[in-house]
This record gives structure tokens, sequence and C-alpha cells, in this order.
């Protein structure tokens, strides 16, 4: 049928998040007894909390809208809650709720009319077109596999000194520990970064949904952040959706400092435009979620444990056949550099990520999400690997361990069969 209206040259350039592409591709190939092995969609495989689940349904009666900034007794928790985890200072009225952290970062990005935004290569998906469609310009950083993906602060000051409108905010993204790379920065590399941000009046937002699952708790220590270096001009980001397994719950926070002076109405005033709130039963459960600190070092300290093993199982096979690749510090990613085996992937017609990912779909049913998702060059044979294709709901069934993650063992084996024949 022919459209009435010529409307797709006035549409904005747009694509779809390549982690819900990979995600919808994997349960295609499921749906046709096709094997698949699911390292491309980073979702959380452990269970909600019982407890917190019986929360939600006894919350469902909750119709009413709530304050665009959030629940009082649920920003009150998430202080109290992140004080007792972390360290962190904040107080409730510096903190917002949201549907999600997703469309947090997007209103602090409307809430201002003209700026900057910078972010490492690699990194998340949704940062780059989430800027572009606040109409903000958007620079990289470019990182390596030697520096472990990770910005230094001699870099940061070098790009601040070449800017060629200096007086335009400058918005820095740092996530940490890192989707899709799973490291993370160090107490020293912070403070010296912190240093280069004061100095050119940088705004940085630290997305820290990771930040419960960082592995330095399996050694008694607390995940380093910047905001504990430079917490006057540190947005903090985090959530429920990755350490409580409650992904599709959408429901984020964001900690605005009050030296931003008007950022946080102003980030308010965008939020009461686009969500309105987040949903009211929501944000009642997640209030128990966040009052259950106990809850939470138990649960958590059973993920880091696993997510640990299962990482330096991979790292352990993948390494033995060549592939240049980090054992995660947190969450539960991997970067893997295919750049060892870059000539013979070139006699099989590959030169890019997205292609080596293809093929990797269709030979052997392995589902990677390609470099160039996450802002590196094409042509860098790179690629993001989630470990996390496996049943989360036997995290409190230690008799049963030895087979819990036996899928993405059948995985890792099918990719290094797959390079050793190359």
């Amino acid at each position: 049928m022919k459209s009435t209206t010529n409307i797709s040259r006035y549409l904005r350039e747009s694509k779809h998040s390549e982690t819900l592409l990979v995600n919808q591709l994997s349960i295609n190939r499921s749906e046709n007894n096709q094997p698949v092995f699911k390292f491309g969609f980073g979702q959380s495989p452990f269970p909600v909390p019982v407890e917190i689940s019986q929360a939600l349904a006894q919350a469902a009666h909750r119709k009413e809208y709530m304050s665009v900034q959030g629940h009082l007794p649920l920003r009150e928790a998430i202080s109290t809650f992140h004080k007792k985890q972390e360290g962190k200072n904040w107080h409730s009225d510096n903190i917002i709720i949201g549907a999600g952290s997703k469309i947090l970062l997007f209103c602090v990005m409307a809430a201002f009319e003209k700026a900057e935004v910078l972010v490492p290569a690699p990194s998340w998906v949704s940062y780059e077109p989430q800027a572009k469609l606040a109409g903000h310009k958007v620079s990289w950083l470019d990182t390596s596999f030697t520096d472990k993906w990770k910005i230094s602060a001699e870099q940061l000051d070098n790009f601040c000194n070449d800017r060629e409108n200096p007086e335009i905010p400058l918005i820095l993204i740092l996530n940490y520990p890192s989707n899709p790379t799973g490291q993370t920065y160090q107490s020293q590399q912070l403070a010296e970064l912190a240093d280069v941000m004061r100095k050119h009046n940088i705004i940085v937002i630290a997305d820290e949904i990771y930040s419960l699952l960082s592995y330095e708790k399996l050694a008694g220590n607390q995940q380093s952040s910047i905001a504990d270096y430079y917490p006057e001009g540190c947005i903090v980001s985090s959530g429920l959706s990755k350490w409580c397994g409650a992904g599709g719950w959408r429901l984020g926070f964001m900690h605005i400092p009050a030296e931003l002076e008007g950022l946080l109405n102003t980030v308010i005033g965008v939020a009461s435009e686009t969500y309105s709130c987040a949903p009211s039963p929501i944000q009642v459960a997640a209030t128990k979620a966040y009052q259950k600190s106990d809850l939470a070092d138990n649960f958590v300290t059973k993920q880091i444990k696993l997510l640990n093993e299962i990482s330096q199982y991979c790292t352990e096979k993948l390494s033995q056949v060549g592939l240049k690749v980090h054992s995660a510090q947190g969450g539960f990613y991997l970067f893997p550099d295919f750049s060892n085996f870059k000539d013979k992937l070139a006699k099989r017609g590959i030169s890019t990520s997205e292609q080596l990912t293809t093929a990797l779909m269709n030979d052997v049913g392995v589902a990677l999400l390609p470099g160039s998702a996450f802002g590196m060059n094409e042509k860098s044979l790179t690629t993001r690997l989630a470990f996390v294709d496996f049943d989360g709901e036997q995290i409190n069934d230690s008799t049963n361990r030895a087979h819990q993650y036996d899928k993405v063992e059948s995985g890792i084996e099918q990719l290094c069969i797959w390079l050793t024949a190359l």
C-alpha cells in the first residue's frame, strides 16, 4: 500500500538495541529447535528473592500515582542501604526514582539544551543513541586490551585540553564494573581521574548498576566509586536489575548531588513529561528489597562466588586456544579479542566483528555481540560474551553446583572447537 504521507525524510536515524536484537535471534533459533548458546543478552539469571516477590504481590493493589521524584520511604531505604553496603553518604532529597536507570540516563541527557557527551570505547550500547536523541554531540575515548579497556587520567586531560568549545558542559559516562568488558577501576585510577574532572568541571555519570556484583567483595573490599573522590560533580546511577535479578521490574534510581545546582529539578521536570513515575507496586516492593540489607549480603555473596567461578573457567578455556581475554572483575561479561586469529578469519571472509558474530551464530549457535555495537571500530575483532546462560534458580542448591553451568561450558567448548578448526 502506498503511503499517503511522505514522512521518512523527517524521521530520526535510529536503530534497535543490539542486545535486544540478539536476544530475539537466540529465541528464534531455539523455537526452530536449533542449538543456541545465549551469550549475547546480559540478563541476570538469578531469581528475585521470594520475600521481595511476595512484597510485590502484596502491593498489587497500589494503583495511585506516586511523586515524580519517587516514594519517600524507598528513597530513604536506598540511602540507608548504600550507606551500609558501599559507604555512600546520600540524602534521600537528592535521589530520584525511575522506571529503570535507562530512562533516568536519558532524562539527564534531555535536561541539557546543549552538551557534549563523552564515552569510552567500548561502552554500553545505549549511551550514544540516547545522547544523540537528546541532540548532543558524542565523542569517544579509545581504550585497548593492554589497558584492560579503561581510560586514563592523562587521556582524559588531553581530550579536555583539545576541546573546541570548552564552555559547553561535558558529560562523561563511566560504567564500572563495565558492560561490556567486566573490568572495573581501582581507587588510585579513580582518584587520578577525579583530579582531571575537577580541573575541567566535568559532569560524570557513574553508572554503577553492577557495583554490588564486584568480585572485590570476595576479599572483603568495597567497590571504589568516583563519587568517593569527586562527589560534587558525580551523578550515580543504579537500580534493582542486576543485584536483585529484577531487570524486568524496571526500577532504577539516581543520586544527583546538590552542588549540580538546578539539575535535579530539571530532571524531575523531564521525568514528569515522560514516564510520570515508576509503577507504585514496584516502588513498594523495592522499598522492601532495599530495607533487607542482610538479605542482600547473603544473596549477592552467593551470586558473585558463582559468577567469579564461571568467569575464571571461561577465561582459562578461551586463553588456552589463543583468545586474548581478561577475567571479569565484576558483573557477568567478558570482552574477548580475536585479533590473534585475524589472518585465519580473513581466509573465511571475516574482517569485522559483525561478520565474526554472524559466523559464530550460524556455524555453532554461539550468540555473541560484536564490538562495533559498543563503539569499537568495525574492524576491531572484539565481542561481548555474557556468561549467564544457566539456571540461576539453583543458586541456593549447593548439592547441584557441579552441573549448575553446564550450558556455559558447552558453549565455550563449541567456541573453542570452532576457533581451533579455522
